[in-house]
């Protein structure tokens, strides 16, 4: 028997991903939805969140696609509501007021995921598993897209809170910080701002242990998502974003990828142990990265 679960914000990755594994659950039934403009065929639309949080007491759970920004006022009212409550990563514009949530849950005794939905490609639960007490000798992350493909007209990706190119980059640190047997920390990082935006359209970080990224919003044609981990015992590869997997130079069968639907998966089974699940690591990196980041001034950035 599926339960009623309330969308807020319906826009593109909405769109793209929240209303097609929601539509797929054996979970989730999608009762009602919050936007200012957007809306789904055949469900109830609201413009104010608190009207239907007001008429809607039968939605127990809410899932969140809001911009950071705006989210904690979204998500502190939900919780006050009682509602359990699913954030699209990441989870807020700081890691005080997610900390802030994570308490509000807990005393009000709902739940509260915090997803990283690059962590469910379908390669990442393996790789970890294989690296598990192994000793890594380094790691590279490439992480090139096209922010006019992937949030095309969407301003508020290079505005204060929008994270600019670590709004991308953040997937790949989610994967880096679910696969390695030990934590590492940031060193070093250099930034390139648009002269017209006020968040980085590309990053290079250091951390310890020899593990290093390359991020860039700007590649055009064929996109770039991979993670290489060096052991003794050979290399490990994720590729196309953690969907593809290769160890010691041979592919492994990882089975489909269902990044998205797993997500509402364990939503499921966190509302049924009433646990809750916020991890900031990702979130930390890039709150580091913006702190110990030099910063370069390049061309201005247009849509």
């Amino acid at each position: 028997m599926t339960a009623p679960i309330c969308l807020v914000g319906i826009g593109k990755i909405a769109k793209d991903q929240h209303v097609p594994a929601i539509a797929g659950s054996a979970d989730w039934d999608l009762a009602a939805t919050v936007s200012r403009a957007g809306t789904v065929n055949g469900v109830p639309a609201y413009q104010d969140f608190a009207q239907m949080l007001v008429e809607r007491p039968e939605i127990e759970v809410i899932s969140l696609c809001l911009p950071p920004v705006p989210r904690f006022d979204y998500a502190k009212a939900a919780i006050s509501a009682g509602r359990h409550v699913m954030l699209e990563k990441p989870p807020g514009a700081t890691i005080a007021e997610v900390q802030e949530l994570q308490r509000l849950a807990g005393e009000a005794g709902v739940c509260l995921f915090a997803t990283w939905h690059s962590r469910m490609a379908c390669g990442v639960a393996a790789a970890k598993d294989w690296l598990a007490g192994r000793n890594v000798l380094g790691a590279q992350i490439v992480w090139k897209e096209d922010v006019r493909r992937w949030h095309p007209g969407q301003e508020w990706v290079f505005e204060p809170g929008g994270m600019g190119v670590f709004d991308p980059g953040i997937n790949a640190l989610s994967i880096l910080t679910e696969i390695l047997p030990e934590a590492v920390f940031l060193r070093s990082a250099e930034l390139e701002f648009p002269e017209n935006r006020q968040t980085p359209i590309a990053a290079k970080l250091k951390f310890s242990g020899n593990v290093s990224a390359d991020l860039d919003w700007r590649q055009e044609g064929p996109q770039t998502w991979q993670i290489k981990v060096q052991t003794a015992d050979g290399d490990v590869i994720l590729d196309a974003g953690g969907s593809l997997l290769s160890i010691g130079g041979e592919a492994i069968d990882v089975g489909e990828n269902r990044e998205y639907p797993a997500l509402y998966d364990r939503m499921a089974e966190l509302v049924q142990s009433g646990q809750s699940d916020v991890d900031l690591a990702p979130m930390i990196h890039v709150s580091d990265a913006l702190t110990l980041g030099r910063r370069t001034i390049v061309e201005p950035f247009h849509f």
